[in-house]
């Protein structure tokens, strides 16, 4: 079939991402978080890049809210009484990366200025890349994106202009998370632990073991 219809290319686009979907679901095992990724994540590959962007940047923001909350609150807290002051900012990243979190895998590929900027105060202050991309696309300005090529007067927005940030964030996103996962189970916070073949082999073991059971169970009662 020399041109695929859309459900093929879509069900191809889900393919290629499929194991980074997964990545958020089992490196965080935390709902109040991964959904935000998993979400931002398929509406990346339903080409909805605006949706896909917030949701993300709304999932590194949870990740650290909620994380350090977990660190900090006394065992009768409950996890839901989070600070609504404490958004994603340089002061929370650094509070973050205080306390061990690998803030790092935050920074772009071409933000090699990432731990000046986020210590940086006012009035010299410089908010890192994730930081001020948040500020922007969660606060609906999306101005650094309209496509001025044809002149001012001809400038104009679609979304497609955020695909390529888009992709930037998605990679940032895969890498922290699975980095963050680590720290998390580390600290004995809700994680999953991937199974490796040794696992897998013992759960299939486990598994013809039920099966039979449940058969000779069946033929006896007949």
């Amino acid at each position: 079939m020399a041109d695929f219809d859309y459900i093929t290319r879509q069900n191809v686009r889900y393919s290629r991402f499929h194991d980074i979907r997964n990545l958020f679901f089992e490196s965080l095992c935390a709902a109040e978080q991964h959904w935000f990724f998993v979400q931002g994540h398929d509406a990346y590959v339903n080409e909805l890049y605006v949706p896909a962007l917030s949701s993300l940047l709304n999932g590194i923001e949870a990740t650290l809210r909620v994380t350090l909350h977990l660190l900090d609150k006394k065992p009768e807290q409950d996890i839901r009484d989070i600070s609504p002051y404490r958004v994603l900012s340089n002061k929370l990243i650094l509070q973050a990366h205080e306390v061990g979190m690998p803030v790092k895998y935050l920074a772009f590929n071409d933000e090699e200025k990432f731990f000046e900027h986020l210590s940086s105060e006012k009035p010299n202050k410089i908010d890192v890349e994730i930081v001020r991309l948040r500020n922007n696309i969660c606060h609906g300005n999306i101005m650094e994106f309209v496509n001025v090529d044809l002149g001012p007067e001809n400038s104009f927005f679609t979304p497609e202009s955020l695909k390529v940030t888009t992709e930037k964030v998605l990679a940032i996103s895969a890498d922290w998370c699975e980095m963050l996962g680590r720290f998390r189970r580390e600290h004995g916070f809700n994680h999953y632990d991937r199974t490796n073949d040794g696992q897998i082999n013992k759960d299939l073991v486990l598994f013809d073991k039920i099966q039979a059971s449940t058969k000779a169970d069946q033929n006896s009662a007949k």
